[in-house]
């Protein structure tokens, strides 16, 4: 059986995803290239998307915010990501993420 590639789109987002648990890039780091590598809007346009405004914005992607979960909700879901609990130790991390693995 063949496997299925993801669209270019879906790679970037899969890419990106795998940084961010890995510990290589933040949260607003994510949601900046996604933006604009994924959809192609500036802050003004994204702010607007989500119902935030663009200063808000600019400080959850610069990493100066501490939004609140709705907010992190709404800035997110557009991406068709969720924010989410994580265990802050790599170790712990590591095994989540290999028990949830799909088995090929």
């Amino acid at each position: 059986m063949s496997e299925i590639e993801p669209s270019p789109r879906e790679a970037l987002l899969l890419e990106l995803v795998r940084q961010l648990l890995a510990g290589d890039i933040s949260q607003g780091a994510l949601l900046q290239r996604l933006r604009k590598e994924a959809l192609g809007l500036s802050q003004e346009q994204y702010a607007k998307l989500v119902g935030v405004s663009r200063r808000t914005l600019s400080a959850i992607e610069n990493g100066s915010a501490q939004p609140t979960q709705t907010v992190l909700d709404a800035v997110f879901r557009p991406l068709g990501l969720r924010s989410a609990l994580l265990p802050r130790s790599p170790e712990l991390l590591s095994l989540l993420l290999a028990s949830s693995a799909p088995e090929v």
